[in-house]
């Protein structure tokens, strides 16, 4: 199916205005594209990518022409007008097509929000003359508690890696950096060369919506960059760029390089990940998100007040940070549980 005007203008808001990072642009942009599959479906329209784009164009101009002002309706013939017509009940009946698919709640929810992000978007940009997701509720979902891994279990992935080659180097000094600083994979495989300080022991982090923090690293991280980064810019086939960016700063050029002297992706990092899995006969579904919340829990297990923790997660709320005390909560009464000789009949 054609990419429709509309959802291309709502795109460009998410990524350039919003800061969306290009995975959750791409999540929102299958799930618009399924909205409008099904609208397509239902009114029996196949798209002309001509009379689309003129229908957006019409509806944009007269909003454009006069602000704050309910537009008038456009063609109905086309999805364009379908899509910003649309009302509660219209809605409903893709939530009703959606629960037929047996989407988890999850998926369901982000489906949701989508469409909230995106008529909210269009109301305030005029294109539409109401909301039809004010009406709409967002089902319960079970709260899921973020997963963690022991510090015993951590000590052993980390201890996987070996340090005889660059790569191995490098894989040893990634998986360090997760858990000392608590970073995304997105943000890991963002680090520059120049983002590192090693004498201020800390990085500088690029996170979700170009928000940036400066996170401290600890010594083990410190020493296996330091090891990764001696046999680089002792390395043939890399240390001569490498050598060469450093001196020039180091921005622009990536501190976690891949066997051809390029950018790590993070299906990379997933993949390497898989691999120490594997060698330290470790839980496979453990992610380097896994990771990331195993830094939070330990942190808070060992008395870290929560808003130092949400600033080295990088998080905007406090809220998202705060489902961390319920795992350490639950941690603690399990402890109760078994040690106290009355906790439990």
């Amino acid at each position: 199916m054609s990419v429709l005007p509309l959802t291309e203008a709502f795109s460009g808001y998410l990524t350039d205005e919003r800061h969306f990072s290009p995975y959750t642009a791409r999540c929102y942009g299958a799930d618009l594209r399924q909205y409008v599959e099904f609208l397509s479906d239902e009114h029996g329209i196949e798209i002309s990518t001509d009379a689309e784009r003129a229908a957006f164009e019409k509806r944009r101009n007269a909003a454009q022409s006069a602000p704050g002002e309910v537009v008038a309706s456009i063609e109905p013939t086309t999805l364009t007008g379908h899509i910003l017509e649309a009302d509660a009940d219209k809605i409903r009946a893709y939530l009703t097509f959606l629960g037929e698919k047996q989407y988890s709640p999850a998926t369901t929810a982000r489906k949701i929000a989508t469409l909230r992000s995106f008529y909210k978007w269009a109301n305030r940009q005029g294109l539409c003359p109401t909301n039809p997701m004010t009406l709409i509720r967002t089902p319960r979902q079970n709260k899921r508690l973020p997963k963690a891994i022991t510090v015993e279990q951590v000590e052993r992935l980390l201890s996987a890696p070996g340090d005889r080659d660059v790569l191995g180097r490098r894989d040893r000094a990634m998986l360090e950096t997760i858990y000392s600083t608590g970073i995304r994979v997105s943000e890991l495989v963002g680090l520059n060369l120049g983002d590192l300080d090693i004498e201020g022991e800390s990085m500088h982090v690029r996170g979700k919506g170009k928000k940036e923090r400066l996170v401290p690293l600890g010594t083990h991280a410190l020493a296996a960059i330091r090891k990764y980064v001696e046999m680089v810019e002792s390395d043939v086939r890399f240390g001569g760029s490498f050598r060469e960016a450093k001196a020039n700063g180091g921005q622009g050029f990536p501190l976690f390089i891949n066997k051809h002297g390029k950018r790590l992706s993070s299906r990379s990092v997933r993949r390497k990940l898989d691999k120490y899995l594997r060698e330290a006969g470790l839980d496979p579904t453990i992610s380097p998100h896994t990771l990331r919340h195993s830094f939070a829990t330990h942190l808070l297990d060992n008395g870290a007040d929560l808003r130092s923790v949400q600033e080295l997660l990088g998080h905007q709320s406090l809220s998202t940070t705060q489902v961390y005390t319920h795992l350490t909560t639950e941690r603690m009464r399990e402890a109760y549980d078994k040690a106290h000789p009355r906790a439990a009949s």
